[in-house]
């Protein structure tokens, strides 16, 4: 979609928006006006915290972008903490933010304060191309998505709306790469979770019309392969075998065509190495090999990833790999081994009310409709990890293009009426 087409849907968005303002309340319309006067601040503070460099591994910037956010939150009144990871993980610590008391529901507020961008990638700073668009490297995934949910949270407190509720922001330090073992990164997400009843994901939107009810779970996994070392003239025959680079192909090829075919099942190998000699070092994902075409390949490896929409189509997949990688060709033998990574975000009846509620937000806003986005196209998010605990929405956040890219941008016209809408579904939700 091009950029012209997204600006002038939002735009329409706005004018309709003016016909449907008499669905509001008058509380609410108080809160979207304090939204409307915050959104030059708000686009300001955007500015601000895309120009701190805040990859994964740049430990000191995701302090300090934690800090701003922070800072932030504090003037409106909320309570924060700084979490740290231990220093063996490499990762910086997690930011909370939270109201407390009792009335309505409890709400979990996720965000990341980590970007793909790392000191040394060609970093671009937060630059307008006109009122409407902005390069913002780590704008769109997800710093804007945080912008939203502060400027919401200012927006009510600004009326005085979040007293004796319950809400927590999280926003990790490390969801572009999160930091092992998940069950120490990951704690202070899932025991707020424990707290709460509901859980916001503010994640990139996949369009104005667009949340995500779903989202598929990720798990790595690595092949191994050891074959006969020999003169290539004897390959194939009862002494030699097949060698390490045949059986890896077949294991690939029954990969592609025994397990491949469920509905939201996918796996992608994404390095192959093989050999008389293979070296790999996972911190930098950088190989080496050595061999020569006139010697048979002594050892192969692959590393992938496989995404799955549920725990039981995880296992089915890993069972059938399992059963291909031990059915070896001659002279070899392989071993398959799994890690986890992010759980599956199933589509569950709760999730799907939150939808609703959401939609009649936007409706009444005069927005238009949201419906639930193919959780094929999404990738994984920290909302995965509080899935089983709470009701469960995402991709809340921002409209832009280029995730991930130092192309990606941010839709400036797009923030305000995310914002809104993000701050009615809250006020909605804690007066239940």
């Amino acid at each position: 979609m091009s950029v012209v087409r997204v600006v002038l849907g939002v735009l329409g968005f706005f004018i309709v928006g003016l016909v449907s303002a008499q669905k509001l309340s008058r509380t609410e319309k108080k809160i979207s006006k304090s939204v409307e006067s915050n959104n030059a601040e708000a686009i300001g503070f955007l500015e601000e915290v895309v120009n701190i460099n805040s990859g994964t591994l740049n430990l000191p910037g995701v302090d300090k972008v934690g800090q701003v956010f922070g800072n932030a939150f504090e003037e409106i009144g909320m309570e924060t903490t700084w979490t740290p990871m231990p220093a063996e993980m490499n990762r910086a610590g997690h930011l909370f933010a939270e109201t407390k008391g009792t009335k309505g529901k409890k709400l979990l507020l996720i965000g990341h304060l980590d970007t793909v961008f790392e000191e040394d990638s060609p970093f671009q700073t937060f630059t307008k191309i006109n009122d409407s668009i902005a390069h913002a490297p780590g704008g769109n995934d997800m710093k804007g998505g945080n912008v939203i949910i502060l400027y919401a949270l200012k927006a009510l407190q600004e009326h005085g709306l979040l007293k004796d509720a319950q809400v927590i922001v999280a926003f990790t330090g490390d969801e572009e790469s999160a930091g092992k073992p998940l069950s120490v990164s990951r704690k202070d997400l899932v025991d707020a979770a424990k707290r709460s009843d509901i859980a916001l994901g503010f994640e990139t939107s996949t369009g104005f019309n667009y949340a995500t009810v779903a989202r598929r779970g990720s798990s790595g996994w690595k092949v191994e392969v050891t074959g006969k070392r020999a003169h290539s003239s004897g390959v194939f025959n009862e002494n030699v075998g097949a060698g390490a680079i045949f059986e890896m192909s077949r294991i690939l090829h029954r990969f592609y065509t025994e397990v491949k075919g469920e509905d939201l099942l996918s796996f992608n190998p994404g390095t192959l190495m093989g050999g008389t000699f293979v070296e790999y070092d996972e911190l930098s994902s950088k190989g080496s090999v050595f061999g020569k075409t006139n010697v048979v390949a002594q050892t192969a490896e692959v590393r992938g990833g496989l995404r799955f929409i549920s725990e039981e189509q995880k296992e089915r997949a890993r069972e059938k790999m399992r059963n291909i990688v031990a059915d070896n060709l001659p002279k070899t033998s392989a071993t398959i081994s799994f890690t986890d990574s992010y759980p599956a975000m199933a589509p569950k009846a709760s999730n799907l009310d939150l939808l609703k509620e959401l939609n009649e937000v936007s409706q009444d806003l005069g927005q238009g409709e949201v419906v639930a986005y193919d959780p094929g196209k999404r990738g994984a998010a920290d909302t995965s990890f509080v899935a089983d605990y709470v009701a469960c929405l995402d991709g809340l956040g921002t409209m832009g293009t280029g995730a991930h890219t130092p192309e990606e941008t941010v839709n400036l016209n797009a923030i305000e009426a995310l914002t809104k809408r993000t701050a009615l579904l809250i006020y909605r939700l804690i007066n239940q």
